[in-house]
């Protein structure tokens, strides 16, 4: 089955070599399409081992634990980590963070492991991000948790219904704009490290507009996730791979958190 997902396409391919493991090039006497046997203590052939395929089931049950491993971890490090280490911490977390997620990314295999390892670390920045804002306007993390998962919901319904699909034009238009603003972040991120001020974080019209796209863009990118869980069950990818998929859910979520928390910090700066 065709995917407009490249990272997709390749899970595919690793599932076509999976169920191929077993399977001989040539049967008896050389001729191809034999099946490989596998000897028994009886002496007659096994059948090769069955592969499970993913399915939407495992999907929620791998997003619900990565969840439950993120909330541990933030509220571990909100109780653990001194205020003193706050800065140090969130940074730290945030690079960690990133490195894995582009590892899981980018890697041809699935390794729930790793998956695991960036919930973990995820929340340890999530956690540091909260205290500080919690910090500042009281009541606000509760505030950006349930819009954020106000929002997940929402889009999961549209999705269901048809409303919003995940054509080949959409998927690539939102890889390009999610690439821009990855790109825009990681510059002005550099920028701020040497006192220079774009406006895209201080609170200022611009920087609430450039919130706003970026909570528009995060909604929209648990589009491209349902859309991979979904090619993902009809393509047969063994059951693993339901960790990346929850993978790329927890990182739209985590996302998407973030900008709701920094835009309602913008409308409460002034009390």
């Amino acid at each position: 089955m065709k995917t407009s997902n490249p990272v997709l396409a390749r899970l595919g391919q690793a599932a076509e070599r999976e169920r191929s493991a077993g399977y001989a090039p040539t049967g008896p006497y050389g001729q191809p399409g034999y099946p490989q046997q596998y000897p028994t203590e009886a002496g007659y052939p096994a059948a090769p081992p069955a592969v499970n395929t993913m399915s939407v089931d495992d999907v929620v049950v791998k997003t619900v634990t990565l969840l439950g491993i993120l909330g541990i971890s933030a509220a571990a490090a909100w109780v653990l980590v001194p205020d003193a280490l706050l800065g140090a911490a969130w940074i730290g977390a945030a690079v960690v963070g990133l490195v894995l997620g582009l590892i899981i990314s980018f890697s041809r295999m699935a390794n729930p492991a790793l998956v695991v390892a960036y919930a973990v670390v995820e929340g340890v920045f999530v956690g540091m991000v909260s205290k500080f804002f919690e910090s500042l306007y009281d009541g606000i993390v509760l505030q950006a948790v349930t819009a954020t998962f106000g929002v997940f919901f929402l889009m999961a319904v549209l999705y269901r219904a048809k409303v919003i699909r995940a054509t080949p034009a959409f998927v690539k238009g939102m890889i390009a704009v999610m690439a821009g603003l990855f790109a825009v972040m990681l510059i002005n991120l550099v920028l701020a490290l040497f006192g220079v001020n774009t406006g895209l974080r201080d609170g200022s019209p611009l920087a609430i507009g450039f919130s706003l796209v970026c909570i528009v863009v995060a909604s929209l990118s648990f589009v491209l996730s349902f859309k991979e869980v979904e090619d993902g069950v009809r393509m047969g990818l063994p059951q693993r791979y339901s960790w990346v998929a929850a993978f790329g859910i927890l990182v739209s979520l985590v996302w998407l958190y973030i900008e709701i928390l920094r835009l309602l910090s913008y409308f409460q700066g002034d009390d």
